[in-house]
């Protein structure tokens, strides 16, 4: 399985536009057919005016093919592309690997919270292995959705994310964590493995299948 997120930045204050035409007419003519759609989101802490939209495929291969056929479907030229293009300034992806099966949270209402870690030159496999290993201590306060490394673009890369039920859960949550024994060992090892680490708070949209 491949993990592709896209991460579309657009005119100040037209996120929420560009997120409303996808829903409203993308999303009804892409539906799963040319790779699944795990999540849709807009950036509510971090950089701003961007929408981030997470799909998976079967392969690298798969996704070659269908976002080739994709790109000759005439609705999506037509309908969808000839109004949302003029929305996105800059287009950015990561191609990835799940380190641990993907986790969709039930419910609405969430809050989600995507960190990006660069690391040091061969230390993201071992940072994301270790990162997984330490998960039953740290999900005793909020549950994971997914650890990736990043085949491309950007190498050396570990990216995960996090669903909180708000922004004070949030802060409830790293907290407690980090007075975890357990954590805090693992926490140990940053210093040695990061060079970088930025996060970002998203919201999701209305047709995300993680809400």
């Amino acid at each position: 399985m491949i993990y592709e997120f896209r991460t579309y930045t657009t005119p100040i204050g037209m996120a929420p536009e560009l997120a409303r035409l996808s829903a409203e007419i993308g999303r009804d003519i892409r539906k799963d057919d040319y790779g699944k759609l795990e999540g849709y989101w807009l950036t509510e802490i971090g950089p701003l005016n961007q929408v981030m939209h997470l799909w998976s495929y079967a392969d690298l291969n798969a996704r070659q093919a269908l976002r080739a056929a994709l790109g000759q479907n005439a609705d999506w030229r037509n309908r969808y592309l000839s109004v949302a293009g003029p929305l996105i300034r800059r287009q950015d992806i990561r191609l990835m690997h799940a380190i641990k099966p993907v986790f969709a949270p039930e419910g609405t209402g969430h809050v989600y919270e995507y960190r990006t870690y660069r690391c040091r030159v061969g230390k993201s496999r071992p940072y994301a292995e270790a990162l997984r290993d330490v998960l039953p201590a740290r999900e005793k306060y909020s549950k994971n959705v997914g650890v990736w490394l990043t085949e491309a673009g950007q190498p050396n890369e570990v990216s995960h994310m996090w669903v909180y039920d708000s922004l004070n859960h949030r802060a409830e949550v790293r907290a407690a964590a980090g007075k975890d024994p357990e954590w805090r060992e693992y926490l140990k090892n940053g210093p040695e493995m990061l060079d970088e680490m930025s996060t970002a708070i998203l919201t999701p949209w209305t047709h995300s299948p993680m809400r």
